[in-house]
């Protein structure tokens, strides 16, 4: 039986984490949509400023001295937005960490010119450089395999909007892919094209179906696509 969860903002506007709205919420997971712009978990250069930061802070009540806390399951690049998941036992994030692949992601993503195949599959073994940046290679023993299925479901003059459907969840997995491609997501300033002024990277997590770690129930958590993205296809 799925459950779908659509955005549900019952938490007061003043009470939501900073830069994540609460999706759903109970004693096992709590579900949210990231802002673009907000890093998920810590790093060198920022450790406060995170969305891990931001909903620990909302279980804990602003009560430091609370045992409630949170367990990072996944990540969203700093500059995707869209549904994150995080789990609020340790049993909760070990089960979902084991079945990630199995559950089912879907992106809309604005990529820069006219694909000549409408749909399709994208595969290829992927590595990361000295530099932390990711790429595709041949030999399947120095990268991690990684799959991208696709569906053109708009174009404009420019740009095209895509479907995503992630099979596997490599780092910059769809940056890579379509920059690789000869369509880089707009906006990309690592892996797309420079001084082409969109303001954010195209791209965002709509729709998340997982099995909920305790009542084993499938749950679909879907957001709706950025104001912006539709702007960029006009």
């Amino acid at each position: 039986m799925e459950e779908s969860q659509k955005p549900q903002h019952k938490v007061k506007p003043r009470f939501q984490p900073r830069g994540c709205a609460i999706l759903h919420e109970d004693q096992d997971i709590i579900v949210v949509e990231k802002v673009s712009g907000l890093l998920t978990m810590g790093s060198d250069r920022e450790r406060t400023k995170t969305a891990y930061q931001h909903v620990t802070h909302y279980v804990k009540k602003g009560n430091p001295r609370s045992k409630n806390r949170i367990f990072i399951v996944h990540r969203l690049d700093k500059d995707t937005s869209g549904v994150l998941v995080f789990a609020k036992t340790e049993a909760a994030k070990i089960f979902l960490q084991t079945e990630w692949q199995s559950f089912s992601k879907t992106y809309i993503a604005v990529v820069e010119g006219k694909l000549d195949k409408k749909e399709g599959i994208i595969e290829s073994y992927l590595t990361e450089n000295s530099i932390h940046r990711v790429f595709s290679v041949k030999n399947p023993n120095k990268g991690k395999y990684a799959k991208t299925g696709y569906k053109v479901i708009r174009e404009s003059k420019y740009f095209s909007m895509l479907e995503i459907n992630l099979f596997t969840g490599r780092k910059n997995q769809i940056r890579v892919h379509f920059s690789e491609h000869g369509h880089p997501v707009a906006g990309d300033k690592v892996y797309g094209i420079k001084g082409k002024g969109v303001k954010r990277l195209a791209l965002h997590s709509a729709s998340l179906t997982i099995q909920h770690p305790f009542t084993k129930k499938e749950m679909t958590f879907e957001t709706n696509t950025p104001g912006f993205f539709k702007q960029l296809m006009k």
